[in-house]
């Protein structure tokens, strides 16, 4: 099964769409999400770009403040107390990466919590590790949908999670062991990693690296979600970090790249800026 985190968004945004004219009818105003933008970076334009039109089509209001490159790190500071202090702002997106000269650490941590609609603040991930309600972090809440929309019955099984980023490789490793999977971090360094791939019943790819995850590292049947969005060095299109082609003929469930995971991230993030949105209405 080829699983399409087109459809599965399409569906998603509909039901959006209509709670979020329904929240705007009974609250005098609509979800607010505020993305903060530092240089020109292509990449990160187009991913602004993708997050506007998402918020417009679901009536979710959407600010794109830009910033020169040359911002200090305090002005971007003064920029977010001054978003965190209005009343009118729900969710608050720092778009990464930023330019070396800031900390994005510290500018991370300066979102206050309640409007981290990434997931990222320290306090939100602290409380993941805790098993407390917060803000999940939007691609691995993806995973976690997909796998849902796949029918896949995550307690009791192998996870194998490639890749061991704060926004995903992490992240998904604990939401998956919270769903009562045994799970296995691997990453770049871990010896013979295609024999600790092979024993996933459920993997997951996050590394960063085009068509990594090759047939010969992965068991029959088994479920494979890819993260990754890069570029095929021989063709210049998009692929992920799994030999799709090569993959797909011994895996029960995929994910292609694109039209996987990616679509579902964004829309991750927009049901996050409606929760909170109703978190901030009191609900």
């Amino acid at each position: 099964m080829i699983i399409s985190g087109k459809d599965l968004s399409v569906r998603m945004k509909a039901e959006m769409a209509e709670e979020v004219k329904q929240l705007s009818e009974k609250y005098g105003r609509a979800p607010h999400l505020v993305v903060v933008l530092v240089g020109d970076d292509p990449a990160s334009v187009s991913y602004v770009t993708g997050k506007s039109k998402a918020s417009e089509a679901l009536g979710i209001r959407n600010t794109t403040i830009r910033k020169d490159v040359s911002i200090s790190e305090e002005e971007l500071l003064g920029v977010i107390d001054d978003l965190n202090n209005d009343p009118g702002v729900d969710g608050i997106l720092i778009q990464l990466p930023l330019p070396k000269h800031i900390n994005s650490d510290r500018v991370i941590a300066a979102v206050r919590q309640d409007k981290d609609v990434d997931g990222f603040h320290p306090l939100n991930v602290a409380d993941l590790q805790l098993k407390r309600p917060c803000t999940l972090p939007c691609t691995p809440m993806g995973v976690m949908l997909m796998l849902k929309e796949a029918g896949i019955d995550i307690q009791g099984k192998r996870a194998v999670v490639v890749g061991r980023s704060n926004i995903v490789g992490l992240p998904v490793a604990k939401l998956l062991l919270d769903a009562n999977a045994t799970v296995t971090i691997a990453h770049s360094r871990t010896k013979d990693l295609a024999s600790v791939t092979r024993e996933a019943e459920i993997l997951v790819v996050a590394i960063g690296r085009p068509k990594f995850i090759t047939a010969d590292m992965v068991s029959e049947g088994a479920v494979v979600m890819d993260v990754g969005v890069n570029r095929d060095p021989v063709t210049g299109k998009l692929c992920g970090d799994v030999d799709f082609d090569a993959v797909a003929p011994k895996a029960s469930v995929i994910t292609p790249v694109p039209g996987g995971l990616g679509p579902m991230t964004i829309t991750c993030l927009m049901r996050n800026t409606i929760d909170l949105f109703r978190r901030h209405q009191g609900e």
